[in-house]
């Protein structure tokens, strides 16, 4: 029997390529689009092991900020350093500025945008099934033993039910698995229980046991590099704001960007008081209108920040009333900057210290419980968006209804990619809206 290889290491056009296309299509908040990387990098082209990949993606976890953006970053990084950690991380969220910022024109210039209204329709029901998906996939993975499954369904129960702040989940899911790596280690070790999954992928480029490449070894002089850069760059970008709106805009965004613990929703509150409240870029309206927009369109959901920036540099006209849609972009820009600036910093000041203790069980254990807790999360934001799509005004959306039925049958048991559901989708609403 010929034994699997591992896939060849892609040039960086084609990993290149991948990230832009992935922004484009990459629907679903961060569980669908967690899934999407999944299906794509551990499964199919095997760039990055189930183990790595999770490794990755439990530290991204506990970090403030947009996870599935930053595990883009994180794995860019491993495997082409930091001109691959930019990349990926920034055509994770580039699409989105400008399909966000198209969007926003035409909502401030028409007051709404019915023009893609037809295919989100078809869309956002695709994005629970997506979602769902996403939870059976990681979960079945993640969730290895009892005790695991058991954190899983005390994390689901203590967000829908109790509204438990999603930083105090994670912080007592990492607590439970620093304390069960003392006193049930085999519990929680990664790799113990993941054997059937190696054999059905096959060896990945870079694999459970591939050594951390030199560019991502742990080196003072480096990371005070990166700091020293990252800092005197948003200083440098901030000071070369001379409009007051601008530079409101990246200092608020900066904050904010240091407190999304939780993901987008638990910032949004914030995000609402500075925007509306404080600064006065918006109404309440358009701040709800705007989070439809981030919902439907692909990319991080806090993503929305960049509505927020065109909507508020256009109404206060910081490049007065000849040269509004530039304002509006540069509004945008500067928010969508200044939100992820924090977020590369974060991978590449931690990336190479999370890479040395893969294999400490007081460092995984805790990332491990972590990533359960996330699951039943991820249930709750898959029950979230069932209701806020499939039912409305006090009744069921049988056609939505269906449309999401169809589309997890077609991920589940029929292994149809996540693009050609997202596609099809929106195929259908468009269809529906021209012919209904």
């Amino acid at each position: 029997m010929k034994t699997a290889q591992a896939p060849l290491k892609p040039s960086f056009i084609q990993f290149f390529i991948y990230w832009l296309k992935l922004g484009f299509i990459s629907f679903g908040g961060p569980a669908g689009q967690i899934s999407m990387m999944h299906q794509e990098l551990v499964e199919k082209r095997r760039w990055i092991s189930e183990h790595r990949f999770l490794h990755a993606l439990n530290y991204t976890m506990i970090l403030p900020g947009p996870e599935a953006q930053q595990l883009a970053t994180y794995i860019g990084w491993l495997m082409f350093g930091v001109r691959g950690g930019i990349v990926a991380g920034v055509l994770f969220v580039l699409p989105s500025l400008f399909i966000l910022s198209t969007l926003t024109w035409i909502y401030l210039s028409y007051g709404n945008v019915s023009a893609v209204a037809g295919v989100l329709y078809g869309i956002k029901p695709a994005v629970t099934a997506i979602v769902l998906f996403a939870a059976y996939r990681i979960g079945s993975r993640a969730l290895s033993n009892n005790i695991l499954k058991v954190l899983a369904v005390l994390a689901f129960v203590a967000i829908f039910v109790l509204k438990v702040p999603f930083p105090y989940i994670v912080l007592s899911a990492a607590l439970i698995g620093y304390m069960g790596a003392k006193f049930l280690p085999d519990t929680f070790k990664v790799g113990k229980h993941h054997d059937k999954d190696k054999s059905s992928y096959g060896p990945a480029l870079i694999d459970d046991n591939t050594p951390v490449p030199e560019h991502a070894k742990f080196k003072l002089s480096r990371l005070i590099g990166f700091a020293v850069v990252g800092v005197v760059l948003g200083i440098a970008v901030m000071n070369f704001l001379d409009n007051k709106v601008l530079h409101d805009m990246a200092e608020f965004f900066t904050k904010a960007a240091l407190v999304t613990f939780g993901g987008a929703y638990a910032v949004l509150p914030y995000i609402y008081q500075g925007g509306v409240e404080q600064y006065g870029w918006l109404s309440s309206v358009q701040m709800m209108d705007g989070l439809a927009l981030g919902e439907t369109t692909p990319g991080p959901l806090i993503m929305v920040v960049a509505f927020v920036g065109f909507v508020g540099a256009t109404v206060k006209e910081v490049f007065g009333t000849d040269s509004m849609l530039m304002a509006g972009f540069a509004g945008a820009s500067v928010a969508t900057f200044f939100t992820f600036l924090p977020s590369f910093l974060f991978i590449f000041l931690g990336g190479s210290g999370v890479e040395a203790t893969r294999g400490d069980l007081k460092f995984s254990a805790p990332l491990s419980a972590v990533t359960a807790a996330v699951v039943g999360v991820i249930v709750n934001l898959a029950l979230f968006f069932a209701l806020a799509t499939l039912y409305k005004n006090n009744q069921i959306d049988w056609i939505a209804t269906a449309i999401t039925i169809t589309a997890f049958i077609a991920l589940f048991r029929f292994k149809v990619g996540i693009m050609s559901v997202i596609f099809l989708s929106g195929a259908i609403g468009l269809s529906i809206g021209y012919f209904g």
